[in-house]
């Protein structure tokens, strides 16, 4: 049970909706605290006059809406990075390097049934189709 459960997940596409869903979803909130709460106020610090504004200006100076603020595209890039830096290297690394050792045969790869495993698993489902315990052909065993 174990076993098909674990060539699943390694199959790449699974690993890799896994990564983008719980990863980003989970890790994200945690990245945007971090910068919301330590880069944003250094990046504020640096630029414009109100601090409360950060690095940016104003389009038009007596309407509030046209600020451009470039402290907020900075702040989403470090938001970005941090994420993509550490999905690579806590998942997408060590999956790749398990491929690559499944590849040189250093490890098992998932497993395929074989011939007589099939061949019982068709008999098995011939068998509940009749419903009386005989054989596909009609003969009693």
């Amino acid at each position: 049970m174990f076993k098909g459960f674990k060539d699943f997940l390694m199959r790449g596409n699974v690993v890799d909706l896994a990564v983008a869903v719980v990863i980003g979803a989970a890790f994200t909130t945690i990245v945007t605290a971090f910068t919301n709460g330590l880069i944003k106020p250094l990046i504020s610090a640096i630029g414009g006059s109100d601090a409360a504004q950060g690095l940016g200006f104003r389009i038009l100076s007596e309407n509030g809406a046209t600020f451009m603020d470039f402290g907020g595209v900075i702040n989403a890039a470090i938001n970005f990075v941090i994420v993509a830096a550490v999905v690579y290297f806590a998942i997408v690394l060590p999956v790749k390097h398990l491929q690559e050792r499944r590849k040189r045969g250093e490890e098992q790869g998932p497993s395929e049934p074989t011939d007589v495993e099939l061949l019982i698993e068709i008999r098995d489902l011939l068998r509940a189709q009749n419903g009386s315990g005989r054989a596909a052909d009609g003969k009693k065993e």
